[in-house]
């Protein structure tokens, strides 16, 4: 019996995407991948039959359904989806416009959600997959000056978390992965967007997004690794709701929860003063 999977993967042509399936192809697996232009695929080409470049509007679910029916049309199933297209949004909430914000969630969430609903059919029918979200540490630990980007990521989480008990009963696993920093293009100009009425009020931001600009090259995380997790979350049984990737994740989630523990305990007077008294 084969071990190798069908995979079909959102914003490849680049950053973590890019990693992910060029690793994955190396390894003999079969990738479906999607971009806004197919030439951004081109780089795949070597690898043949096991490789379908898939040129997909994230934002229009006829391109999507498209897409995942030439996947199963071409390789018969599809193994493992991985929601990975997003992009970062700076900014306070004040400063950034409805347009801005209607953008980062199409992208960050809604695609994901147009992704699974359209994917989901074929998985049923199989009675077998795995859909790998990825979020990332700010949508559980958020820092400074990305209130919205954390808030498309966190309902990207919420919405994982709930379909992982959804699914369950079908065969179906889903994985909440939540990356660190990974020495990919993120920190550049075409993955992160900035708001454009920037208010001296809120000077003070513009420090941490200097200080994430600064780290470009030195981010610790690997993303030639991460392929090698995903196999292992998808060959797993039993395999974790939320995924905690990179030690700096790992320590950023430790000590939000060691946080969120000493504040529940410091309020739980108040927390169960409203309960019926008998």
């Amino acid at each position: 019996m084969s071990t190798t999977k069908v995979w079909y993967i959102t914003g490849a042509s680049k950053g973590m995407g890019r990693a992910i399936t060029k690793q994955l192809l190396s390894k003999g697996h079969s990738v479906a991948a999607t971009s806004r232009t197919a030439d951004a695929l081109e780089q795949f080409e070597e690898y043949g039959d096991r490789f379908l470049a898939l040129e997909v509007d994230l934002k229009s679910e006829r391109s999507i359904a498209l897409s995942l029916k030439k996947t199963i049309e071409k390789f018969g199933r599809a193994d493992v989806i991985v929601n990975n297209a997003g992009y970062g949004l700076g900014g306070a909430l004040e400063e950034i416009t409805s347009e801005e914000m209607a953008e980062n969630f199409e992208v960050n969430f809604f695609a994901a959600v147009r992704v699974i609903q359209n994917a989901l059919p074929y998985l049923r029918e199989q009675r077998s997959g795995h859909i790998i979200n990825i979020s990332s540490i700010a949508g559980f630990a958020p820092g400074l000056g990305w209130p919205v980007y954390c808030a498309a990521k966190s309902a990207l989480s919420g919405l994982s978390e709930a379909l992982a008990n959804d699914l369950k009963p079908l065969g179906l696993h889903v994985t909440n992965v939540l990356p660190g920093w990974f020495r990919t293009n993120f920190a550049k100009p075409d993955s992160i967007a900035y708001n454009k009425n920037q208010m001296q009020e809120y000077g003070y931001l513009r420090e941490y997004h200097e200080k994430m600009n600064s780290m470009d090259g030195m981010q610790l995380g690997n993303p030639d690794q991460i392929a090698d997790v995903f196999l292992q979350l998808a060959a797993s049984q039993n395999p974790p709701v939320n995924l905690f990737l990179g030690s700096d994740s790992f320590n950023r989630a430790k000590n939000k929860i060691e946080q969120l523990n000493q504040e529940m305990s410091d309020w739980k007077t108040l927390s169960v003063s409203t309960d019926f008294q008998y």
